[in-house]
C-alpha cells in the first residue's frame, strides 16, 4: 500500500481516508458513517479485528485499574455505545461514574438502552458533544479513556489538548487506536483482509460497504505509534507510553497529567 500515514506534525484533519477534504468537511462525513453503522457498532468491530477488540479492551480497563471506591469519575470519548464505560463500571464493582460523550446521537441512543438492559443507568451518564470541545470545567476527571475513536476525530491535537484540560492532576489518559503493524508477514495479511474482505463482508451484512471502506483507510492512514506518542506528549502528558497488541494491529497508549 503505498498511501503514506500522517505523522505527529497533523494532516487528519483533512483525510477522509484516502480522500483529502477541505477544513470543516471531515466531521459530517464520519457522522454520517456512524449513523450508518450504530446498530451493528459491535459487528464492525468484530470485523475490523477478526473479534480480538472484546480483549484489547479488557487490557485496556485491566491497565487503568479503576479504584473500587465511589466518587472516581472518568469520561469515555468516542465511546457511544458504552462498551468501555461499562467495562470500568464493572471492574469498580459499580462504584465508578462513567460519562459517555459521542458527538453522534446514534451511537448514544444504543448506549443509553444498554444502560438501562444492563442495569447501569445510575453509573453512566450520556452526553452528545464534540472531544475538540468537551462542556467540562477543568480539573473535572480522574481518567479519559478514548477506544477507536481518536483517528476519527478531524483535529486530533485539540482533542488531546481537552483530554489534558479536563483531567484533574494525576489523573490519566488511556487511547485504543488501530496502529501500524510491526510484524511484515502480519502485515501483508492484516492489510489483504482489510481492503478485500471488510468492506466487502461489510457490504453483505449491512447493505453499505463505503462506512468500512472509509475505517480501514483511516486505519492506514493514522499516525504510527511513535508518532502519536509524541502528540500525547506535545499536549502536555508525562510517563507517555505504550502497548502493542496483535504485532501493532492495535496499540494502547498511556499519559499522566502530572
Amino acid at each position: 500500500m503505498s498511501v503514506e500515514r500522517t505523522t505527529a506534525a497533523g494532516g487528519m484533519e483533512t483525510s477522509y481516508g484516502f480522500r483529502k477534504v477541505g477544513a470543516g468537511e471531515k466531521q459530517p462525513l464520519v457522522n454520517d458513517v456512524f449513523h450508518k453503522v450504530a446498530n451493528r457498532y459491535d459487528l464492525m468491530n468484530d470485523l475490523m479485528s477478526a473479534g480480538l477488540h472484546r480483549l484489547w479492551k479488557d487490557a485496556m480497563v485491566a491497565w487503568l485499574n479503576p479504584p473500587k471506591r465511589p466518587g472516581w469519575k472518568v469520561l469515555d470519548v468516542a465511546g457511544g455505545t458504552g462498551d468501555i464505560a461499562f467495562r470500568i463500571v464493572e471492574a469498580s464493582q459499580r462504584q465508578a461514574h462513567a460519562t459517555v460523550l459521542d458527538i453522534n446521537g446514534s451511537m448514544l441512543a444504543v448506549g443509553r438502552d444498554r444502560a438501562e438492559k444492563q442495569g447501569l443507568a445510575a453509573n453512566t451518564d450520556f452526553v452528545e458533544a464534540n472531544a475538540e470541545e468537551l462542556p467540562f470545567e477543568d480539573d473535572t476527571f480522574d481518567a479519559y479513556t478514548i477506544a477507536f475513536g481518536i483517528r476519527n476525530v478531524p483535529r486530533i491535537e485539540v482533542a488531546l489538548a481537552e483530554a489534558y484540560r479536563v483531567l484533574k492532576r494525576g489523573g490519566r489518559f488511556l487511547c485504543l487506536e488501530f496502529s501500524e503493524v510491526e510484524m511484515p508477514l502480519l502485515d501483508k495479511a492484516y492489510e489483504a483482509w482489510s481492503f478485500n474482505a471488510i468492506p466487502r463482508i461489510g457490504k453483505a451484512v449491512t447493505g453499505d460497504g463505503e462506512p468500512y471502506s472509509y475505517l480501514v483507510e483511516s486505519i492506514r492512514k493514522f499516525p504510527n505509534q511513535q508518532n502519536f506518542a509524541a502528540m500525547i506528549a506535545r499536549a502536555g502528558f508525562d510517563r507517555v507510553t505504550f502497548r502493542n497488541y496483535s504485532g501493532g494491529i492495535a496499540a494502547l497508549h498511556s499519559g499522566w497529567k502530572l
